[in-house]
């Protein structure tokens, strides 16, 4: 399998976006959502469609690397032919290679156990909320993978705050390069102030690429090209 050029997982096109939410039947499942985005076309594909099988290659990889690079782990699952481009499976990736990560640097978590937390609550962030919501969902993720290995709840301290610190600080980073959006860019982004959020807070220092170049820009029509600061001209 090969993934298509555009955005739109039937056809090929591209995705335009609504001002308001309508009711969209899925091209895959046949079940109705309210969604803001449908391709040129008119074909629809919920989240669950979307993400469905690039979940289970995230799972997959991140329960059984040994590495300590979380840029390396996305790398790796990014090849998928079942990750696109674009997509809400980002929101879970890039916790789960934390958790990943983090557990082969020595932290104290069960790593089955974290990834499926990550995978239940990651799958809970929609599609397009970068736009829609003003929250990427890479920045997100991070937020999610602080709150678990933190045990974060609503009513916690310590933790509450280094969750809402952790999706702020990698949510600011994100918006500091500009739009439109890029899922590969936004998660590597994201997950590089994770992991100096990790060495400062708990002195666990996971593996980084001395430089991360993204071997994705000829699938993005929106890139920023050598703007973007893991485009190989940048």
């Amino acid at each position: 399998m090969h993934r298509r050029e555009g955005a739109c997982l039937v056809c090929g096109r591209d995705l335009e976006y609504y001002d308001k939410a309508m009711k969209l039947q899925c091209a895959l499942c046949g079940q109705s959502f309210e969604s803001r985005a449908a391709c040129t076309d008119g074909h629809y594909v919920c989240d669950r469609c979307h993400a469905e099988k690039g979940m289970e290659v995230i799972m997959d990889t991140c329960s059984r690397t040994g590495s300590r690079n979380p840029v390396a782990i996305m790398q790796e699952v990014m090849e998928d032919p079942f990750i696109y481009m674009h997509g809400p499976e980002h929101h879970v990736l890039a916790g789960a290679a934390l958790l990943a990560a983090y557990h082969n640097c020595g932290g104290d978590i069960d790593l089955s156990e974290a990834l499926e937390e990550m995978r239940a609550r990651g799958s809970e962030v929609p599609g397009g909320a970068c736009g829609m919501w003003g929250c990427c969902g890479a920045a997100v993720s991070t937020g999610i993978f602080m709150s678990i290995v933190t045990k974060a709840t609503p009513l916690t301290g310590r933790s509450w705050q280094l969750s809402n610190r952790m999706t702020a600080r990698a949510l600011g980073a994100i918006a500091a390069l500009g739009g439109p959006r890029c899922c590969k860019r936004d998660c590597f982004t994201a997950v590089k102030e994770a992991a100096a959020e990790v060495k400062e807070t708990f002195d666990i220092e996971m593996i980084l690429p001395e430089k991360i170049e993204c071997g994705f820009f000829m699938e993005n029509k929106q890139c920023l090209r050598q703007h973007c600061p893991y485009h190989p001209s940048a």
